[in-house]
Order: C-alpha cells, then structure tokens, then sequence
C-alpha cells in the first residue's frame, strides 16, 4: 500500500511512496523532486493504451532534459487492467517497450484512491474520468495543467505545456 514520505527537500505532492510495478519494490516519489512530472493512470486493454508509445517516445526525448513520466495502472475504468503487475510489466515492456517508472495496480478515482490521486485531484479540481488521464507537474512540485485522455502525448497542447516546463531551470 502507499505510504506518505516526509521529507523538507521534497514537495509535498511527491512526498509519497508506491511499489514499482515489476518487482514491488518500494520508490519514493521525491527521488523525482526538481523534475518536470508527467503522471498517468494507465490501462491494458483501453482505447487509448496505444498512448504508452507516446507516452513513451516524450519520454524517450525528454529525460535528458528532466522529464519523467510516471505511469499508474489502475482498473478503475470498464476493468481495463485486470492483470497482476508481472502480466502487466510484460505487457507494457513487450508490447510497447515502456521504460518509463511504472508502479502497482492502485485506485485513482473515487473511494480509496491513492494519495498522489487525492492530492492531483485537490491541487487541479479534476479526478480521471477516464484511462491515461495526464497530470503535468513542474520542478517545484506544482501542477501545472491537467489533461484528459482524449488528449494524445503528441497533441499541440500538452507538448506547448510541457515545453514551457521543461525551459523554466
């Protein structure tokens, strides 16, 4: 289950902590403090799962600038995910050769969310309404924009969006 880590160097909405998603291991979220922060609730078997390949392709261009992307399993919407972390580790890597943070099947809306959904959710007024919903977080630990799945990794806006993050030093 998720835990709350404090820390004064880390902002408080990373000052959390989920299992990775292929081993289970622990990760704090401050490990990403000073980082531009691409969070989203993802899904297997979702009309939009072939926005891991976006997803990881911004990724891809962008870590070496700062950007992280942190990507959150969750069945939550038509039960989309309804595998266990290791079928859906082999599917993201398999299919899509996803190397960005991904971390254990949690809840992102509603009753029980997970706390970084709670925060993500009071910080912008806005719970996922649906899978790959896409959180944009600065280096200073503020969200910055929220976008909805329709919205494509590569869309004009999210790319405008994340641009201006990824040049504020």
């Amino acid at each position: 289950m998720a835990q709350t880590a404090p820390s004064s160097a880390c902002p408080a909405l990373l000052a959390h902590q989920f299992p990775r998603l292929q081993d289970e291991v622990p990760q704090n979220l401050c490990q990403y403090a000073g980082k531009v922060v691409l969070v989203v609730n993802t899904a297997s078997y979702c009309g939009f799962t072939g926005q891991y390949e976006g997803l990881e392709t911004l990724y891809a261009q962008h870590k070496s600038r700062g950007l992280v992307v942190l990507g959150f399993p969750s069945n939550d919407f038509g039960q989309q995910e309804p595998g266990n972390s290791k079928q859906i580790t082999d599917f993201c890597f398999n299919t899509y050769g996803v190397k960005f943070p991904m971390f254990s099947k949690s809840v992102v809306k509603g009753k029980g969310k997970n706390p970084l959904y709670v925060a993500l959710a009071q910080a912008t007024g806005k719970e996922p309404q649906w899978n790959f919903h896409k959180y944009l977080i600065d280096r200073s630990g503020k969200v910055v924009d929220s976008f909805a799945s329709e919205v494509a990794p590569d869309s004009p806006a999210l790319v405008a969006a994340l641009e201006k993050s990824l040049n504020k030093k």
